[in-house]
């Protein structure tokens, strides 16, 4: 099972996974506490360890503003997190070439088929550190991220469901910035399965 970190807005963040090295960290680029500009990701960028995997998160973005963040190799997996539907998918798909997260909150969004390469299912609330009834994980056509309150507390539990990747952000956190004992102790769960 893959791992991902989300929402890394510091230097240290980028130390935290550079030493744990997860598959993949997330840079938020919409109205979040966790927030990044482009100016700040590409900085951190520059300090990734080059075989962590980046994943730009947006919400009803611009598709010029994603296009610009891809083609200055700031990220190389978009995640959206809006609503939007497949025209947007499609459009988006003429001017970028990387993979392609589609996010849907289960209990509110209707699961149906997009034409991306992962899904990722997330709570009512996203960012909130709340978990869903991991119990209505249906199969769907691509592999899935979880996310929503993933923790050390519960992460032996996500680790029983059958998605692709598990996406932690506050769950990996304490007192709303990251914790590298914490970062490292989901990292070791999950690698040793």
């Amino acid at each position: 099972m893959k791992i991902k970190i989300c929402g890394l807005f510091r230097e240290e963040d980028i130390a935290y996974v550079n030493k744990y090295k997860p598959d993949y960290i997330g840079f938020v680029f919409a109205a979040s506490k966790r927030q990044v500009t482009k100016e700040k990701a590409y900085a951190l960028k520059q300090l990734l360890d080059p075989d962590i995997q980046a994943v730009g998160v947006f919400v009803n973005a611009s598709m010029t503003f994603i296009s610009e963040i891809v083609q200055d190799h700031i990220i190389d997996l978009i995640q959206l997190h809006g609503q939007e539907d497949e025209q947007y998918i499609k459009e988006l798909k003429e001017v970028v070439d990387v993979p392609i997260i589609k996010a849907m909150r289960v209990g509110k969004d209707e699961m149906k088929s997009y034409d991306v390469d992962y899904y990722l299912l997330d709570g009512v609330r996203p960012g909130s550190g709340q978990s869903f009834d991991w119990s209505q994980i249906q199969e769907l056509d691509h592999p899935i991220f979880l996310a929503g309150g993933i923790s050390e507390e519960n992460i032996q539990e996500a680790l029983k469901t059958n998605v692709y990747a598990l996406d932690l952000s506050s769950g990996v956190e304490k007192q709303g910035v990251k914790n590298e004992a914490l970062i490292k102790e989901v990292i070791r769960s999950v690698r040793n399965g």
